[in-house]
């Protein structure tokens, strides 16, 4: 072959070659299109809620009793009968008889003070005569005289009057002495002062107690109380706090208890009773002090059908519902002051400096805001804000007053 032919070859297969990568240029699909993603970025946002009625105060504390006393008998002997509720975790009524002491010695006691006051009234009578007879003579001597001696001049002595002072004073004493031995003969029996249960006890029958020895703790099951450390911000929102006096049942300032017991919550009702006069030197607190009426009172049980009929009826009992019991950590909620007007922003939406990111056509505003109180998920405040528009609760960290946002009803680019 000719060197012209195959330069000729060469160059058709050259042409081949280059025409076969045109068409395969030319048939090759469009890569795909994205959008070129923005730079605005992208916030989380929850809606602000216009707020009404009170402002919920939260605390929690520790139940506690109304009034708690140490029993003691009033004087020394032996135990010959305990009450059957009289042991630890019983109800006692008030004036209940819970234990008495052997009481023959004080029974003799009162019949031989008895026999003394018998023997001295009969003194008194005898001498009460004899001062009868003495005037009598008296009065005859003197008309025999012709009036010239006169009582005063005479000596008392004759007239049996110190004699008759004495025997009443005998009398009285005597008197006394009874009523100090039937007083000690009624100690025998000690009674319960009040309606209660029995906290501890350590007395039986055949125990020798002496007096003043306390033997068992009684409460009373009147009332419960627990104290809830406030800070003097959530102390301010209690209603008429410093006017309130120490038990007066006052129920002005509502308070409920929710208290954990087992995998339910239950919750009892009642009310501010009082506030303790200085703060905590420690914690720079004061103890507002609520009382719970009737806690042996089986609780309410919170959460959906059993909040219901508590709210329809105000009286729901469950089976197995415990009462306020002693030592239990409870959650309290105080029914606050009512402000004209503040809103209700999730915790999130609260930024340090007490600030509020709000987002307004697509943009960020940072309003101040004063806070009320601080619940577990919500925040009550007062400030620049308007119900309803969306305050930013996540998504971003920092923000300058008018940046722009994307949020999830869109907008920004």
């Amino acid at each position: 072959m000719s060197r012209g032919l195959s330069f000729l070859v060469a160059g058709a297969i050259l042409a081949g070659c280059l025409a076969v990568a045109g068409v395969m240029v030319a048939q090759r699909p469009e890569p795909a299109r994205r959008p070129v993603p923005s730079r605005v970025p992208f916030a989380v946002t929850a809606p602000v809620v216009a707020g009404a009625g009170a402002i919920p105060v939260h605390g929690a504390g520790t139940v506690r009793p109304r009034a708690q006393i140490d029993v003691a008998a009033e004087i020394s002997g032996r135990v010959e009968w305990v009450a059957p509720a009289f042991q630890s975790g019983g109800r006692v009524r008030r004036g209940q008889l819970l234990f008495r002491i052997d009481d023959a010695d004080y029974r003799n006691s009162v019949e031989q003070a008895r026999a003394s006051v018998a023997v001295q009234r009969v003194e008194l009578l005898r001498v009460t005569e004899e001062a009868r007879i003495a005037r009598s003579q008296f009065e005859r001597f003197r008309r025999l005289r012709n009036g010239s001696e006169s009582a005063a001049e005479t000596s008392p002595l004759a007239l049996w009057e110190p004699q008759l002072e004495a025997a009443e004073a005998a009398l009285a004493r005597e008197r006394a002495a009874l009523a100090e031995a039937e007083l000690r003969l009624s100690r025998t029996e000690v009674r319960a002062p009040f309606a209660g249960a029995v906290r501890t006890e350590s007395v039986d029958v055949g125990q020798f107690v002496a007096a003043g020895e306390g033997v068992a703790q009684l409460y009373a099951a009147d009332a419960v109380e627990v104290v809830v450390p406030l800070s003097d911000v959530d102390a301010a929102l209690v209603p008429g706090l410093w006017e309130l006096e120490a038990g007066n049942a006052d129920p002005r300032v509502p308070a409920g208890v929710v208290a954990e017991y087992g995998d339910a919550r239950y919750a009892w009702a009642g009310y501010v009773d009082r506030v303790e006069t200085a703060l905590d030197e420690q914690t720079r607190t004061l103890d507002v002090i609520v009382r719970v009426p009737n806690p042996f009172a089986a609780g309410t049980p919170r959460g959906s059908d059993a909040e219901r009929a508590e709210a329809g009826s105000g009286e729901h009992a469950a089976t197995g519902a415990p009462p306020l019991l002693l030592g239990m950590f409870v959650e309290v909620r105080i029914q606050g002051r009512a402000p004209d007007e503040y809103f209700q922003v999730p915790r999130p939406a609260l930024r340090p400096g007490d600030e509020v990111w709000v987002v307004r056509d697509d943009a960020i505003h940072i309003v101040p805001v004063r806070v009320l109180q601080r619940a577990d998920d919500d925040v009550y405040v007062t400030g620049a804000l308007e119900a309803g528009e969306s305050a930013v609760v996540g998504g971003i960290r920092i923000a300058t007053e008018g940046m722009l946002v994307r949020t999830e009803a869109g907008g920004g680019s």
